[in-house]
This record gives C-alpha cells, sequence and structure tokens, in this order.
C-alpha cells in the first residue's frame, strides 16, 4: 500500500480537538442574532451539542466480507537477472481484500488519538467501510488469517484510544457551548441597550430576516435548529436571580411562622392564607404585591410587577392530589406572558403522609406537557423546574415549588 494508506496518521489528536472547539465557538457567533435571543438558551445548547457531537467508530466484525483477485504484484528477484537485480519486476498474484463495516464518525481514522505506535496499521477507508488489503505471490490461508487479526487487534486499540479522548472532548460540548451562547447574548443585550437608552427610535435594517433556514450539518442524522420567533427580540424586564431568591426567603420565613404558630393558621381558607404572605412581601417591596390581580388570561394570588410587566407570578394552594396541582401549574401558565418570568406554587400539606405528598407533587410537575427539565433543589421541601411558556416554547420560566406541613383544623 501507498503511505497514503496508514490509519490515524494525519492530524494529531490535540490539533483535532482545538479545532473542533473553535468550529463550535465560530458557529455561535455567526448563528441569526434575532434567533439566537429569541431561542430559549438551553434549547440552543442542546442542539450545538448535538450538532458537534462526535460518534466514535464501532467496527461491525460480525458483518465482515472477503475477497479475492488476480493483480500483479512487484517483486525483487535476485534470480533473473543479475545485473538488474535491484529493479523490481511484476508478476502475477493474488489480493486479498477484507471489507469491515463500521458505525461512527469515520474522519476518525484519520486522527493520531493521544497514545499510538511508529507504525499505524494500512487501510482505506471509503463509505461506511474499512478495507484491508494483502498482495503475494503464495498466500498462505493461516498466515493471511493471522496478519489480519493482528491488523484488526491494532485498529481496536488505536479506536479505543480515540473512543476515550472524543468521550472526553464530548462531555465538554455542553458546557462550552452554554459559555459561548451566554457572552453571545450578554454582547447582543449589551449592544441594544446602549441604543435603547440613547432615546430615539430604533432604525430596521431593511436586509433584517424574517425567516430563517437551518444551516447544514454534516451528519447522517441532521439535528434541526430549535424553533424561533422570527420578530425582532426586545429586551423584556426580568427579576434579578437575587431578588427571586429574596422572594423566595420571604415566603418561607412566612411559612415557617405557620408552622410555630399552628393555633393562629389551623383554620384559615387559601384566601386568608394569601394575606399573610401579601402583607409580608408588601413590607419589603413597598406595596407592589397585590392579590386577585387580573393579568393575561385570569387572575393570580400573587403577583409583582415592574415598569407594567409581571416579573414574579405565586400561587397558594393546599395538597388536593396530583390534578389539583397540575391545573394550578396550568394557572400559572396562563397568567404568564412574558419573557423570564419566575414564579412559585406554595403548596400546604393538611395530610399525615408530608413525605409521599412532597414525592407525588415532584413527579406530577414532571409529567405535565409544558415541563422541560428539573433544577436546583436547596432543600428536601423546595423543588424547581424550567416550564415553557405555553405560547413560545423559548419563552422560559423558572417555577419553584414551595411545600409545607400546616396544621389540621
Amino acid at each position: 500500500m501507498a503511505p497514503d494508506d496508514y490509519l490515524f496518521n494525519n492530524q494529531d489528536w490535540h490539533a483535532f480537538e482545538s479545532a473542533h472547539r473553535e468550529a463550535l465557538i465560530r458557529k455561535i457567533d455567526e448563528y441569526d442574532s434575532e434567533r439566537l435571543l429569541n431561542t430559549s438558551p438551553s434549547d440552543l445548547a442542546s442542539y450545538f451539542e448535538e450538532k458537534f457531537w462526535i460518534e466514535p467508530v464501532v467496527l461491525r466484525e460480525d458483518d465482515i466480507a472477503a475477497d479475492q483477485r488476480e493483480v500483479q504484484v512487484e517483486r525483487r528477484d535476485t534470480f533473473r537477472d543479475i545485473r538488474d537485480r535491484s529493479k523490481p519486476f511484476k508478476v502475477k498474484g493474488t489480493r486479498v481484500e477484507i471489507d469491515v463495516p463500521f458505525d461512527g464518525e469515520p474522519k476518525l481514522f484519520r486522527i493520531q488519538p493521544t497514545s499510538y505506535t511508529l507504525n499505524p496499521p494500512q487501510g482505506e477507508v471509503d463509505n461506511g467501510i474499512l478495507r484491508l488489503k494483502l498482495e503475494g505471490t503464495n498466500l498462505n490461508p493461516e498466515e493471511v488469517k493471522v496478519q489480519i487479526d493482528q491488523t484488526l487487534t491494532t485498529i481496536r486499540g488505536y479506536l479505543q484510544t480515540l473512543a476515550n479522548d472524543v468521550g472526553k472532548l464530548n462531555r465538554q460540548l455542553r458546557s462550552l457551548a452554554e459559555k459561548a451562547i451566554s457572552h453571545r447574548r450578554d454582547k447582543l443585550l449589551a449592544d441594544r441597550n446602549l441604543v435603547a437608552s440613547l432615546g430615539f427610535p430604533l432604525r430596521e435594517r431593511p436586509d433584517s430576516s424574517r425567516t430563517y433556514t437551518a444551516p447544514e450539518v454534516r451528519r447522517k442524522l441532521v439535528p434541526a435548529p430549535p424553533p424561533a420567533r422570527s420578530d425582532a427580540f426586545e429586551p423584556e424586564p426580568s427579576l434579578a436571580d437575587a431578588d427571586y431568591e429574596h422572594i423566595l426567603g420571604v415566603l418561607q420565613n412566612m411559612a415557617h411562622v405557620m408552622e410555630r404558630s399552628p393555633k393562629a393558621f389551623e383554620t384559615m381558607d387559601e384566601e386568608a392564607l394569601r394575606i399573610h404572605f401579601l402583607v409580608q412581601l408588601n413590607g419589603h417591596y413597598e406595596g407592589q404585591a397585590t392579590g386577585e390581580t387580573f393579568n393575561y388570561e385570569g387572575k393570580t394570588d400573587i403577583l409583582i410587577r415592574s415598569k407594567g410587566k409581571n416579573i414574579f407570578i405565586a400561587e397558594c394552594k393546599y395538597w388536593g392530589g396530583p390534578k389539583k396541582l397540575i391545573d394550578t401549574i396550568d394557572q400559572i401558565l396562563d397568567y404568564t406572558s412574558w419573557r423570564d418570568t419566575k414564579t412559585a406554587v406554595l403548596l400546604f400539606n393538611r395530610n399525615k403522609d408530608f413525605s409521599k405528598v412532597l414525592e407525588s407533587a415532584r413527579e406530577a410537575t414532571k409529567t405535565h406537557p409544558s415541563y422541560k427539565r428539573e433544577i436546583d433543589r436547596s432543600n428536601e421541601t423546595e423543588f424547581r423546574f424550567i416550564f415553557a411558556n405555553k405560547d413560545d416554547p423559548n419563552r422560559e420560566l423558572i417555577l419553584t415549588l414551595l411545600a409545607f406541613d400546616v396544621p389540621t383544623p
């Protein structure tokens, strides 16, 4: 075989890894800005993770096929002509070809892994087939079998090392994508806020895109970019994470008061309990918390608004089973009309088996059709989830479920 037929010999792994990471970041930097801002960062990170995921090569050795043909084989025969014995000449011989189907990324056969030998195996890669060739004038079946087995053993070793290298890189893709998306979003939002602060109307670009097409992805199964709204992104008010945590703390403290003074609250219904929570919130937020405020499609228990936009929504409910909790979540989603809204469900339990209620509430929440994923859990009675807006899956909201044991009348 020619020198070009050497496998695992074209590019160093570290150079390949660096180029692959840079390509991911570059694609995010080139991604349409309106689409990036109008798409859930988590969904977008999942898309780029899938787009740049590398499938390790797996040989399908159960499907190996062999063939042979007559070919011209070079020889150097000292008895042919003593004057020209250094010159090769061709005679009729035999070529044996072993075709090994494989799954995975073909270009890995050209990558030198982090562990390798100075004598790499030889072969050809074409259309999902690794082809090994042996030529000679008097091939022996046993010797051919031994040589094929040795070559396959060497190739398996290279592929295993590459699988380990690829696995480490694949596990970094999600974090790398999230950081690159966050960095670009921050930059885009800062630029827009800069222009907005000038006080002049924004000029629409004549070439601004209203529809989007998916970029090409060189994969057998092409991941589609997450759906995004085609209208221009506008910065929206949101509740800072620190303020959200503070609000939840106020609500938890009030619930602990209930637990420590059971007699004072044992006859209260949801309406009366809500008033106590509103009093505490108004003490911290200057009366911005209101009760029974109409919002979007219905009324909510506790609402905080900023510049005319809802930034915090909460519902107070007694535990009445999984269906009632799902109905409560539906109610919150009906109220939610803005991006990055932070919400909460205050779940009061008057049943005896609180542990069973906690597990049932957690599992019920995850069955909701708008549920996307569970995130941080600070203690055993608090669960936090990401939900999609019912009208736009790219508008995500945080829903925190706070559960409390309250006295039975």
